[in-house]
């Protein structure tokens, strides 16, 4: 019998809930949507809601441009965030275009079904 105390609790907890995401996300083959990001960043919280009818399509990760290890994130996008990049490939900044995320989706689910 394992006993977790503190931290140790919460660090099995956050890595487990990553390995199920992982998990869940190789099974379904969604694509993911990377958020480059700051707090605060109003244009972001933005973002995030028009997003939302699309949450069902896409894995959100948000990658804090502020901290140390995202200093090259900062230095390429410090004055342009939100910036999204689908599967590792930019995508579109300052606000979310909807039809070239759709446009984008639509591609990557028809390569999905047909491959």
């Amino acid at each position: 019998m394992l006993l977790f105390q503190g931290n140790s609790m919460q660090l099995a907890r956050s890595s487990f809930g990553l390995f199920l995401r992982n998990f869940s996300a190789s099974k379904t083959a969604l694509p993911v949507l990377t958020l480059f990001t700051k707090d605060p960043c109003p244009l972001c919280d933005e973002a995030k809601e028009a997003l939302k009818p699309y949450k069902h399509r896409f894995i959100l990760q948000e990658v804090n441009i502020t901290l140390p290890e995202n200093s090259a994130w900062y230095e390429r996008y410090k004055f342009d965030i939100p910036v999204f990049h689908l599967n590792g490939q930019f995508l579109m900044m300052h606000r979310v275009n909807t039809s070239k995320l759709e446009k984008q989706l639509l591609k990557l689910e028809e390569q999905s079904a047909g491959g």
